[in-house]
């Protein structure tokens, strides 16, 4: 076996990728098939799921599907006995579906902010609630949080989802540290401005788009493919040192 595979190698292994269907979510469940893995989507809408499965099938990969409303937590919960139907227990768990309600901040209802948490921040705990315990008796598992600038930075009409991932960093270190000890390292990744369909509506304005661009130290906005190093990093062996992390893959906003 080569040291790439020995590293980032993830035969054997089952991730559960919630938000599977599309945008960052596809993307990262690609790419942890296209290293081994045998991969369980999650997502509302069915057809869109099977898609995504069938081109990671198409590819060589092994692929099943599990259609849930991650705002129901009784549908949480079948999920998560849902995701161990085809190949097993999880031993990854990445949580990337999100929802981002974009109002002003006095015109977000309270319906708007408990939708927001139930996706963004209590499918994450309940998922990682019921999928742990399996990886904790086998010694070894990796949860990946999929977070935001937005955890750290203020932006407009997007209070709601700025507070949920932020509340999703803080539970990333919580789970690290309740878990890391015995081989279930938790991490999240902080995606910058990418075209998915959460920023549709912001890449529909131009001028918006290139000042965000300017933003960063690399001078571009993201695209799809930035995610995938950050996200086999995070899941494989290469990471076995690294816990309570967040890594942004933003082109250097945060920090410029």
């Amino acid at each position: 076996m080569s040291l790439t595979e020995t590293l980032f190698g993830l035969a054997g292994r089952v991730a559960v990728v919630t938000g599977g269907s599309s945008g960052l979510g596809r993307t990262i469940a690609e790419t942890l098939a296209g290293a081994g893995a045998a991969v369980v989507l999650v997502a509302r809408g069915r057809a869109a799921l099977e898609d995504a499965a069938a081109g990671i099938r198409a590819a060589g990969g092994a692929a099943d599907v599990v259609p849930a409303d991650l705002a129901d937590r009784g549908a949480i919960a079948a999920c998560a006995q849902a995701a161990s139907r085809a190949f097993g227990a999880p031993d990854i768990l990445v949580n990337a579906a999100g929802v981002n309600i974009r109002r002003p901040m006095l015109e977000l209802t309270t319906a708007d902010w408990d939708t927001t948490m139930a996706v963004n921040l209590a499918a994450p705990f309940l998922l990682a609630q019921a999928l742990v315990p399996a990886m904790l008796a086998r010694g070894w598992g990796r949860i990946v949080n999929v977070t935001s600038l937005q955890a750290t930075r203020a932006f407009g009409d997007s209070g709601a989802y700025g507070a949920s991932k932020g509340g999703l960093a803080q539970l990333t270190r919580a789970q690290a540290e309740a878990w890391s000890r015995r081989g279930v390292n938790c991490n999240a990744i902080a995606p910058g401005v990418f075209l998915t369909p959460l920023n549709r509506r912001m890449f529909a304005d131009p001028a918006r788009a290139d000042a965000l661009a300017a933003r960063t130290m690399i001078g571009r906005n993201g695209e799809l493919p930035d995610i995938r190093g950050a996200a086999l990093f995070l899941a494989s062996p290469a990471a076995d040192y690294v816990t309570g992390q967040t890594i942004h893959v933003d082109g250097g906003f945060s920090v410029a």
